[in-house]
């Protein structure tokens, strides 16, 4: 039976031998697959770049298909999708400008909570309440609330209700 040669770009295998592999490496259709491969690896401003050169495919135009697919010499790309790219780079371009500007929330973020937590600790030792900790009772909870947006979290890690829990289950573990 002998050694099988599996190519990840043009997911087929064939017999290993020199001649063999030579020939796939070699062929058109391996060349194709390698290169639709390694543009799904393109960042939106080639991609800009590459299409705004070309001409519209009319064919793509007037049928909303081409025969000749990613392998077309003209743009199968709408005017909305070349703004769709324009706004993508623009975004790309402000996170390398500011990497801190993705992560900061236009709520709290954790370090404004931590702050809180540690001031609330240290008010609960002394014996006096800061305005803070009333209004997060008001709210009922002190958790930042991107920290409850994510879905289906588990009932463990959310934080209890404000009056503590109703009924707490008997369950015998083991």
């Amino acid at each position: 039976m002998g050694k099988r040669y599996y190519c990840d770009y043009c997911d087929r295998s064939f017999q290993d031998n020199m001649h063999n592999r030579k020939k796939h490496l070699n062929g058109v259709q391996h060349h194709r697959s390698k290169k639709a491969w390694f543009d799904n690896f393109r960042d939106a401003a080639a991609i800009l770049a590459e299409e705004q050169t070309k001409k519209p495919c009319r064919k793509f135009i007037q049928t909303g298909q081409c025969v000749f697919g990613s392998s077309c010499r003209f743009s199968h790309m709408t005017k909305k999708d070349i703004d769709d790219l324009k706004r993508q780079i623009e975004a790309e371009r402000q996170r390398k400008e500011d990497p801190d500007a993705a992560w900061k929330s236009p709520e709290r973020n954790v370090d404004d909570w931590l702050s809180r937590r540690e001031k609330r600790k240290a008010a609960l030792d002394s014996g006096s309440i800061l305005k803070e900790e009333e209004e997060e009772a008001a709210t009922g909870s002190d958790v930042p609330p991107h920290f409850l947006s994510i879905p289906d979290l588990p009932v463990s890690l959310l934080p209890p209700p404000p009056g503590g829990w109703k009924n707490v289950p008997q369950a015998e573990w083991g």
